[in-house]
């Protein structure tokens, strides 16, 4: 059984532990052809925040994790050893994570909390490559303008808050409702590709 997906016919340069499609397509963007390591998920809760965490430690505790078992995973398999990048997003109101939402009652609430509100998305990118563990992470500011319940109901009929922090993807329809940002657009996306190629290049990728 394969533990890695292809994303490329060129050679791969490093392993991607994150099954999400827009972190692929981020990459790919950039030039950096990888592979997906498909790692399974720890039992129990999805990423649980520790009690007395802050939301700001936990995104970046996260991603370390992430990046630290995609590790023991490519060594426990004799996978060939690339460098791995792992990254965690997080939607931040007033010092509360707001999760991926688990139904459409609670997308609805996420999405009654953001609206009309500035939030931040921290996106944390971790890379493991020759020994060291390399950290970063990029906070932006985001801007949601006043939205109806008509439309959120529609925006959560469309499928597109679910498996996403905080409820929606600006990449997506929830683009209209985004009046301002101050940051990184693609660390809303999910990765953040200033800092992680700033990260590749420490690891000694060549990124264009």
């Amino acid at each position: 059984m394969s533990h890695t997906a292809d994303t490329d016919a060129s050679p791969a340069r490093l392993y991607l532990a994150s099954a999400s499609p827009r972190r692929r397509e981020l990459l790919t963007q950039i030039g950096l052809a990888h592979k997906v390591l498909l790692v399974p998920a720890p039992p129990g809760e999805d990423e649980p925040q520790h009690e007395g965490e802050s939301a700001a430690d936990y995104v970046q505790r996260t991603a370390r994790d992430k990046a630290l078992r995609g590790r023991d995973w490519m060594h426990d398999h004799a996978l060939p050893d690339l460098p791995l990048l792992a990254a965690d997003t997080t939607v931040i109101l007033n010092g509360a994570v707001l999760g991926k939402p688990a139904d459409r009652e609670d997308a609805f609430r996420i999405l009654r909390a953001l609206s009309g509100s500035v939030h931040e998305v921290h996106t944390a990118v971790a890379v493991c490559a020759g020994g060291q563990l390399l950290e970063a992470v990029s906070i932006t500011q985001v801007q949601m303008r006043e939205l109806g319940d008509d439309e959120i109901g529609r925006y959560c009929d469309s499928g597109e808050p679910y498996g996403k922090a905080g409820a929606y993807g600006i990449q997506g329809l929830a683009g209209a409702f985004i009046s301002h940002i101050s940051g990184s657009y693609t660390g809303v996306m999910g990765l953040p590709l200033f800092e992680t190629a700033n990260l590749l290049r420490t690891a000694g990728i060549h990124v264009p």
